[in-house]
């Protein structure tokens, strides 16, 4: 599964809002483009950042800072950094410090059981007897992981067909209005995310602050 894919494939689209033929594959490929990456944004509430639901081909670095853990007795004073999302443990490196780097051992996953309910790891925390410890300084913790989701869940799917068939219909609704007045079908389709695709993606948005997110 490659890294920002689209959520639904063409042939389900086509089912979905019963299209028989081929022939509008290229608007339907961009729709769920489209659609996919709105729900990318809409379920990240940092700034700057997006979710994705897809996962890296190989393992990568990227860089993280720490900060000091406050969550009772057990675990304060120690060390964690909130991390983009680790598909997996298989593969993971953790290493501080730029002149030498230093590699960590001991680390922790977090939230510890986040594989049992198919959801990623957001953070590492760093125990306290551990050979070597980050510090305040910006970028300081490189973790080499794959990343993102192991698989994309069905909710996310379902909104991704969802959201697609609703740009979709964007072709007949130039001016943003699709129905009929004489009918009193008419419905305004307003510029934001389905109501049903933000019931659906609600459980999946990382919140700012959270490593249960």
């Amino acid at each position: 599964m490659p890294w920002a894919p689209s959520y639904a494939t063409t042939d389900e689209l086509r089912e979905f809002v019963r299209i028989d033929d081929a022939a509008d594959d290229t608007v339907i490929e961009d729709a769920l483009a489209g659609a996919s990456r709105a729900i990318d944004y809409a379920c990240d509430a940092r700034p700057d950042h997006y979710r994705q639901f897809g996962q890296t081909d190989v393992v990568e670095p990227r860089y993280f800072t720490a900060v000091r853990r406050g969550y009772g007795l057990a675990t304060r004073g120690q060390w964690m950094a909130e991390t983009d999302d680790i598909a997996t443990a298989v593969g993971l490196v953790v290493t501080v410090g730029f002149s030498p780097a230093v590699v960590v051992t001991g680390v922790t996953l977090l939230p510890r059981n986040a594989y049992r309910h198919g959801r990623p790891y957001t953070a590492i925390g760093f125990a306290g007897s551990s050979l070597a410890a980050p510090s305040v300084l910006a970028d300081d913790v490189m973790i080499e992981a794959t990343w993102g989701w192991s698989a994309v869940p069905q909710a996310i799917h379902e909104a991704c067909m969802l959201q697609a068939s609703r740009l979709l219909s964007r072709r007949d609704a130039p001016f943003g209005v699709a129905g009929s007045p004489e009918v009193g079908s008419e419905m305004r389709l307003l510029a934001k995310l389905d109501p049903d695709v933000e019931i659906l993606v609600k459980p999946y948005v990382r919140k700012i602050g959270t490593v249960l997110a």
